[in-house]
């Protein structure tokens, strides 16, 4: 079963992680879509994409939701009908959701070396306790990115950069979790971040 693994942070919170092996078809047959839902996997250009949109409704059924549970704001942010917190992220054959009373962020993405040629697009600060020569260099630039992002989703503030108004604080690989502040128009929010690797992955997810 696809199921990849389930995360219990607190209480009021539940990850769980999707391994995409299916196909798309048999993802297709296996859940029901809502007209609007269909109209846009369909016009995917991308398989990849599109079993990833497919693979997030089955993670959707695991915790009692179906594709019509869930809607988007003007701002592209998703939402549940019953008002619990959700976000949702998906990248080559992973994905992933968060499900809170809380406000939340999540980022899945693949460990690749290419990440440096962007690195100064969304690092500044970081950059004062980086190494490029070491062994986990990639892979805590990875883990930047995803921390980011979770928190951009998380914050869902058109605006909000992630090289001048996320800031993540020095940690090691190992440990499996760092701090993270967003500075953004006069305001600071300190958030603990937890992270995880996977079979050449890394998860980060936000909650406030």
């Amino acid at each position: 079963m696809p199921l990849y693994k389930t995360i219990t942070p607190n209480s009021q919170t539940t990850v769980k992680i999707w391994k995409i092996s299916e196909s798309y078809n048999e993802l297709m047959q296996s859940i029901t879509l809502n007209p609007k839902s269909l109209e846009r996997v369909l016009g995917m250009k991308s398989e990849m994409h599109q079993r990833g949109f497919l693979s997030v409704r089955k993670l959707l059924a695991e915790l009692g939701y179906s594709d019509s549970d869930l809607f988007y704001d003007d701002n592209g942010k998703p939402h549940l009908k019953d008002g619990k917190q959700i976000s949702i992220t998906h990248s080559f054959n992973f994905s992933a959701i968060i499900v809170s009373n809380l406000i939340v962020g999540i980022d899945v993405e693949k460990q690749r070396d290419k990440i440096t040629i962007i690195a100064h697009k969304f690092i500044e600060y970081e950059f004062d306790y980086l190494n490029e020569n070491d062994t986990d260099y990639i892979k805590k630039l990875t883990a930047i990115w995803c921390v980011k992002e979770s928190l951009y989703k998380l914050y869902a503030t058109p605006g909000l950069s992630f090289k001048k108004h996320c800031l993540v604080i020095p940690f090691n690989i190992a440990d499996d979790e760092t701090l993270a502040w967003i500075d953004y128009e006069g305001e600071k929010h300190r958030y603990n971040i937890q992270f995880l690797e996977f079979e050449g992955f890394t998860c980060a997810y936000a909650i406030a």
